[in-house]
């Protein structure tokens, strides 16, 4: 039997073994809009909830100025579709052209320069008619400060080019996210908006350990809760959620206040990347979910944590992420040192009681859960120098590696999944009401 995963641009063909008892693991199919582009232009002009709530054009008019903000280049957000609609909305509000600011929201990634920005709007039009600005983290004078949360006391620091804007848009994707439970709406703000003292601290040891910080879950998530009071502490904003299927084909859109169409979004989402299997497999075969996601190794724990939930203890958990950029951010080869030298039990203990996570790190604390489910093992591009700093067992062949699991396991049973951390397998409790598994 073969199998695609998602990795790098073209994917990677996997041939498993005769004998491997395989479940394959994917999202439903899922629903395909035929036409993107009015459907975009039909979202900005109602918002979810009543037919009476106003769109984007009735939302500005009368403003002055419009932040847009966008998602950097991990995220494979079709921003070619609906920024220049966006753009010619505010226009026809009244809103100036020189006063509509696209502002990446980077958190503390790197900025997206070049060639590479201009792949991430997707359209020269915007590029040559709108300001298009990076965040930048590490600059104070960027940032408003707005005071601390009133439970966590998180610091909230946001980019003041978004605060005060009289619009204030969040674009993105939502899907599964291993920290924040869900991607897009609130999150684009906070950490993609936010100062570094704001990001360092709702990332701590803290808020990472919490056991509702995890993929899919909104219920007493200490991020999301923390998200949700800065959204309010701006003064709200609006948002353009997208939803794509496995070939990053738009599935579905909608536009309005950031809480209830992320929530809506939410809805729509979690029908399909949430998959039920009856029981745990002794070899999990993922990805990083190709690019631009599995650029870095940064990028690629986030496939790790997704998958291991299914992972029968001390199983193998085979990874397959290009890796093209090498591993990410100085910063975060500094954590993954540091990981490699005290162990997964010595790191965690190095940072437990940092009310500021050092940059980066909370990717390390992350990584650590999953290695301590199994043994993890990466097929990547990664130069010599940086595999020995992932923290990990290193496959040259992918095939072979997956071959030596199945001999090792009794019962042959290996899961797949190609789309990586877009798809969320877990176990379904056989005695659930209404569970598959019953």
């Amino acid at each position: 039997m073969q199998v695609s995963l998602l990795y790098g641009r073209s994917g990677i063909r996997v041939a498993l073994p005769v004998d491997a008892d395989v479940t394959l693991i994917g999202k439903p199919e899922m629903p395909r809009l035929d036409d993107p582009v009015t459907a975009v232009r039909q979202a900005l002009t109602r918002s979810p909830g009543s037919d009476e709530t106003p769109g984007l054009q009735q939302i500005a008019d009368g403003a002055a100025s419009a932040c847009i903000a966008i998602c950097d280049i991990t995220r494979p957000v079709p921003n070619q579709l609906f920024l220049r609609p966006m753009v010619e909305t505010l226009v026809a509000a009244g809103v100036p052209l020189d006063q509509i600011t696209v502002l990446v929201a980077t958190g503390l990634h790197r900025p997206n320069l070049g060639d590479e920005l201009a792949e991430l709007v997707g359209d020269p039009w915007v590029l040559e008619n709108v300001k298009v600005v990076n965040h930048d983290a590490l600059c104070d004078e960027d940032h408003i400060d707005l005071g601390r949360t009133a439970t966590r006391q998180t610091p909230i620091k946001i980019d003041r080019r978004f605060v005060q804007a009289d619009v204030r848009i969040a674009t993105g994707l939502v899907e599964p996210h291993f920290m924040a439970g869900y991607s897009g709406g609130r999150k684009v703000i906070a950490p993609g908006l936010a100062h570094a003292d704001t990001i360092r601290t709702f990332h701590n040891h803290q808020f990472m350990s919490n056991p509702a910080a995890a993929n899919c879950n909104l219920d007493r998530n200490p991020l999301h809760e923390e998200q949700l009071e800065i959204v309010a502490r701006i003064g709200g904003a609006y948002a353009l959620n997208t939803v794509i299927d496995e070939h990053r084909n738009l599935s579905m859109v909608n536009f309005g206040e950031i809480t209830a169409s992320h929530r809506e979004a939410v809805s729509f989402i979690e029908r399909y990347c949430r998959v039920a299997v009856p029981r745990p497999f002794p070899t999990v075969v993922t990805s990083a979910a190709g690019y631009p996601l599995d650029k870095t190794y940064y990028q690629t724990v986030k496939g790790m944590v997704g998958a291991m939930d299914i992972l029968q203890p001390g199983g193998n958990l085979i990874i397959a992420s290009q890796c093209g950029e090498g591993l990410g951010s100085n910063a975060y080869a500094a954590a993954q040192t540091t990981l490699t030298r005290l162990g997964p039990e010595g790191f965690l203990r190095s940072i437990r009681d940092k009310p500021f996570a050092d940059i980066d790190e909370w990717q390390t604390q992350m990584q650590t859960k999953a290695t301590q489910q199994g043994n993890v093992y990466l097929y990547s591009s990664l130069p010599p120098e940086s595999r020995a700093l992932t923290g990990v067992m290193i496959s040259d062949d992918l095939e072979a590696t997956i071959r030596a699991s199945v001999d090792a396991s009794a019962c042959k049973r290996v899961a797949v999944i190609p789309e990586g951390p877009y798809v969320i397998p877990f176990v379904q409790d056989p005695g659930s009401p209404g569970g598959p598994w019953g």
